[in-house]
């Protein structure tokens, strides 16, 4: 297996015209405050990118997109898997029927009704196993059960390279960003935007955002190595885990200034906050950069919210906005 690396930013580059006919280059919006003098309940310029837009409600098409038109015809002969329950899964099966291949898809067991649903929407089946079986299918690229050309869901360097699109967009729309804040999952979007920042002549920072009930690379970064934390789910579904991949660590370690934690009430809030303020429709995970952006904890300066995507089961949906936390 390639060792992961920094994305070279002409892959990025390339893969922003691979897959133009099929992720949208989503909006930058400013979040607006409430009142004229911004400093009253914002720290400091908060901007949205909204990969809500997409046309899966996630960010996940761009990687997906890169990676299956990367691949050869007698690769995806056999058709095409991947290891998820939300958004790569919407993703990759969503890229699939419109190239006409098949498409499976590995779920853990207990994964959401809703979202074994869109899978099957998009035309694709899946699989359900074990949830230490589905993260081992991660671990080792593939399910020897499951035959394909296996698109993983962010340790791979085509995957992140249609991820750091993102990053080259943000630049062109707001050159002097200071900052960008993205939600931590397996940490593909996070070094992907970092790899296409850090080669464009920047100097803006990329920051990880975390949920405390499943917050591993905080103290990773802080101790130098990985560490395994207490894992408890939450409505904040596409993000979070009990330790880092060991494939991401040493990317993490040199593209990444820092993850800033915050609690599930406050990614509550934030979903709240985008619907009445922004008209925008978060998940938990998309959030998650904004409740960052407002805690005492963020970084100064024009930060850029990486709003990842928009995929909330509407009952949930429904609590948060009437001052609830799932």
């Amino acid at each position: 297996m390639k060792p992961l690396g920094r994305v070279p930013i002409e892959e990025i580059r390339a893969a922003r015209e691979r897959i133009a006919g099929s992720a949208l280059r989503t909006p930058l919006i400013r979040l607006e405050p409430s009142s004229a003098d911004s400093s009253a309940d914002f720290p400091g310029e908060i901007w949205l990118k909204l990969e809500c837009l997409q046309p899966i409600g996630s960010f996940k098409i761009r990687g997906a997109s890169n990676a299956m038109r990367l691949a050869s015809p007698e690769q995806l002969r056999g058709g095409v898997v991947t290891a998820s329950a939300g958004n790569m899964a919407q993703g990759v099966a969503w890229n699939a029927r419109r190239m006409g291949v098949p498409c499976t898809v590995i779920v853990p067991e207990g994964a959401p009704e809703t979202k074994l649903h869109a899978i099957e929407r998009l035309g694709a089946k899946y699989v359900s196993v074990p949830r230490d079986r589905w993260w081992q299918a991660m671990v080792e690229h593939g399910h020897p059960d499951v035959p394909g050309f296996f698109v993983h869901p962010f340790a791979d360097s085509a995957v992140m390279a249609g991820n750091g699109t993102i990053g080259l967009e943000i630049l062109e729309d707001l050159p002097d960003v200071d900052a960008v804040l993205v939600p931590w999952g397996g940490g593909g979007l996070s070094c992907g935007i970092a790899s296409a920042i850090s080669q464009s002549g920047s100097a803006a920072k990329v920051y990880a955002c975390e949920v405390d009930t499943a917050a591993p690379l905080s103290p990773s970064l802080e101790a130098g190595h990985r560490v395994e934390v207490a894992y408890s789910p939450s409505f904040v579904d596409g993000i979070g885990g009990p330790t880092v991949f060991e494939e991401m660590w040493p990317l993490a370690r040199i593209l990444i200034a820092g993850s800033i934690v915050v609690s599930i009430g406050t990614v509550a809030a934030a979903v709240r906050l985008l619907a009445k303020r922004a008209r925008v429709v978060a998940e938990g995970a998309g959030a998650t950069p904004v409740a960052a952006a407002l805690s005492d904890r963020a970084p100064q300066g024009k930060l850029v919210c990486v709003v990842s995507g928009g995929n909330i089961d509407a009952p949930k949906l429904a609590r948060i906005l009437i001052g609830s936390t799932p």
